[in-house]
């Protein structure tokens, strides 16, 4: 029996080989955890980082999670954070559901040796902060920790429950943090990381935070806050990059607390204070989680708030921040966004031009496509998320940060006769090495290659903040001027002039 006893997150050596077996145990800072060892990987899943946010813990800031005793097991995930999962999702949950939510995972080598620090990769999904947990099959870190990095997931509160506003709690708050409880309860993660990733064989010192959608939104966050400062030390944007007047951007707090008071009157709850807010946390978890990715097309009293400035936790947004020298301003950065991204939710070509005023015929030749549906499909995609990765690693390298810039063009080989393109969350299985979950039994040697290529650009990113890839170009800093990008493309990546220049000089200077 092979039992791996790992010492507490003190400087102690982190691995000791005590037996044969595949149970492993590993103490941190509330007590013993057992993981699981499984072909060169420890796993350990459901780790509580904070209290459960239920009764009078919900919409309130994280609480430091209780102790135990004895060896708790580590070998399943924990509740993915409550919503409605849809069909269709190309991540989809596979877990239970449920308000007590706040769980991390961490996939590590099995071969660590003692004074070993491996870099760590903290993951942050996506789902339009309505939707997403860390349990999909696609968000294994398996191929993270093979390739010696340590890789750590972790739920956040998500739709009204993550990200909620109402005039008795902000009364309540006082000058606290209140609203951004997702945003919260990521940097109570990434706290957690500080303190115990080292009895995993971490190194504190090297973190990279990188998430995708609202993931990448997030990072993008994290790094303007204040107090996200020293706890991780670089960020990788996917398809999250926003810029002030885009789709990303927030609501001001009159507006969210608006918003707040009519969903409680849709409920039948009309006072604004105390009681009020009484009745709001005596609502069952399932009542106020009935977020989905359809919830953010309604309307009413039904509109999700989402994250917003709350005046207190978050000021201003992210850019806007870093700009001012807040947060994490000069930390290495990688931005991009996939060759096919966003969604159109109005699919009228002429109204979709109409946006580009005076340069609507200039906007119908760069956008001229096969269909009036690609044609819209790439105007949504260049105003909300590609052209704002664009402005986010510029503004980045305006201040002196070292910066990457990228585009996901590769499509999966099953995929090819009838993808649009390289669609919004595709590059997500290619850069876990999980494309045989996503595409069972229709992977091939192409989409193999695709894979490892952006594998391995970001492990080395967070290694060293130096993005490389064996047989891969050299992937130079950000130079606004030469506006080059690595384009992961169907004949492998290439460190090229951005083919979409045109394209969003046009959508940048006509707004967002």
């Amino acid at each position: 029996m092979r039992i791996l006893v790992v010492a507490s997150f003190v400087a102690l050596a982190p691995f000791t080989v005590a037996a044969q077996a595949a149970d492993v145990t590993v103490r941190v800072d509330t007590g013993a955890l057992e993981g699981a060892e499984h072909d060169g990987v420890l796993a350990f899943k459901g780790i509580p980082f904070a209290a459960p946010p239920v009764g009078n813990l919900r919409w309130r800031a994280p609480a430091p999670p209780t102790s135990w005793t004895g060896v708790r097991q580590a070998k399943s995930f924990g509740n993915d954070c409550q919503q409605l999962p849809f069909a269709g999702d190309a991540a989809p949950l596979g877990g239970p559901l449920g308000e007590d939510c706040l769980y991390l995972n961490v996939w590590a080598p099995a071969d660590a040796s003692p004074g070993v620090k491996y870099p760590v990769m903290f993951w942050i999904y996506g789902g339009g902060f309505v939707n997403g947990g860390t349990s999909p099959g696609v968000y294994d870190g398996s191929a993270f920790a093979r390739s010696g990095v340590i890789l750590v997931s972790a739920n956040y509160r998500i739709g009204r429950l993550g990200f909620f506003a109402h005039p008795a709690l902000t009364a309540e708050a006082g000058d606290g943090p209140t609203g951004n409880f997702g945003f919260m309860d990521q940097l109570a993660a990434l706290n957690w990381v500080q303190r115990n990733i080292a009895a995993f064989g971490g190194d504190p010192a090297n973190v990279t935070i990188f998430g995708e959608s609202a993931g990448g939104r997030s990072v993008h966050m994290l790094q303007s806050l204040n107090t996200g400062r020293g706890l991780f030390s670089r960020a990788i944007m996917m398809s999250g990059a926003g810029r002030p007047g885009s789709v990303m951007s927030m609501t001001d707090r009159k507006t969210a607390e608006e918003k707040g008071v009519a969903y409680a009157r849709s409920v039948g709850i009309t006072d604004t204070g105390p009681a009020g807010l009484a009745a709001l946390r005596a609502l069952p978890a399932s009542t106020l989680g009935d977020a989905s990715m359809a919830s953010l097309l309604k309307s009413g009293d039904q509109l999700m708030i989402n994250p917003h400035i709350d005046g207190r936790f978050v000021t201003d947004e992210p850019e806007r921040l870093l700009t001012a020298g807040h947060g994490s301003p000069r930390i290495p950065v990688m931005v991009g966004a996939t060759g096919m991204d966003g969604f159109p939710l109005d699919r009228d070509p002429e109204r979709a031009l109409a946006g580009f005023g005076p340069r609507a015929d200039e906007a119908r030749r760069l956008y001229a496509s096969p269909n009036d549906l690609i044609m819209v499909w790439k105007i949504a995609g260049d105003r909300g998320f590609i052209e704002p990765a664009r402005y986010v690693v510029r503004a980045a390298a305006a201040r002196n940060a070292t910066s990457f810039g990228y585009r996901f063009s590769y499509i999966a080989q099953s995929q090819q006769a009838t993808a649009l393109g390289a669609m919004h969350a595709s590059e997500i299985p290619f850069v876990f090495r999980t494309i045989n979950v996503r595409f069972p039994g229709q992977v091939t040697p192409a989409d193999e290659a695709a894979s490892q290529a952006i594998h391995d650009y970001f492990v080395s990113f967070a290694r060293s903040g130096v993005p490389t890839a064996k047989g891969g170009p050299d992937w130079r800093p950000y130079d606004p001027v030469a506006d080059k990008i690595l384009d992961f493309t169907l004949h492998g990546p290439r460190f090229i002039d951005d083919p979409y220049r045109a394209r969003l000089d046009l959508v940048e200077s006509t707004g967002p």
